[in-house]
């Protein structure tokens, strides 16, 4: 197994998802497919190590193209692209056993530590349990709050417990109302934390929320 396929029907985001993929080591070789026929056709040609799965796929569609991966038994990583509405389909899609999802217009280095993360996270032995959330590594530090540097990056503000966990829940691809049903709360108080947590990281949607989360060690 080798590489990753962006399956992707737009040829604009595809092409740019190449691009961005090709400066990631750990993605090379990278090929493209625009549709799940062609995906599944690569797929069993040279089995890849991550698929980027548009999560709107023409003709066969998302849903089918996991499931006959699934029954490839290849092992790939599925991660889909995905937009902020998109919680039906991922909810399905991460039942079947995709990892996560990110934004269609991920950069090279959220790409490369989603790569970091999923290639170096043995596959869950359940489908649907996508990358894990942060509330382990929350429960070792205060009950109030967490500060989180890294290397080469600016500090963060501090996040919550509460908030670590419903960006735990947003790596899951999980609703607001589902991450507030796992946490007893209102739908509209994960919306006030999803808020809060948006502008502590400054992202602008769920997707780069995760994927800024994974880069800097906050979800694992």
């Amino acid at each position: 197994m080798t590489g990753v396929v962006v399956c992707h029907g737009s040829p604009v985001v595809r092409e740019r998802l190449v691009a961005a993929a090709q400066g990631v080591p750990t993605l090379t070789p990278v090929r493209s497919a625009a549709s799940g026929e062609e995906l599944l056709l690569l797929a069993r040609r040279h089995p890849p190590t991550v698929v980027l799965l548009d999560a709107h796929l023409p003709g066969t569609g998302p849903v089918e193209a996991i499931r006959r991966l699934r029954l490839m038994n290849i092992g790939a990583v599925i991660v889909m692209l995905a937009q902020p509405g998109d919680e039906i389909a991922l909810d399905r899609a991460i039942t079947l056993g995709a990892r996560g999802f990110l934004a269609p217009d991920v950069g090279r280095a959220e790409l490369a530590a989603v790569a970091a993360h999923v290639l170096s996270t043995p596959l869950p032995a359940q489908p649907g349990r996508s990358l894990r959330s942060g509330g382990v590594a929350a429960a070792a530090q205060s009950e109030s709050s967490l500060r989180v540097t890294a290397e080469g990056l600016p500090p963060l503000a501090e996040l919550t417990k509460r908030e670590l966990e419903v960006l735990g829940g947003m790596s899951h691809g999980r609703s607001n109302a589902q991450i507030g049903a796992d946490l007893f709360l209102s739908e509209d108080t994960v919306k006030t934390h999803a808020r809060r947590l948006f502008r502590k990281l400054g992202a602008s949607d769920r997707a780069q929320a995760v994927a800024i989360g994974l880069r800097r060690g906050l979800i694992d």
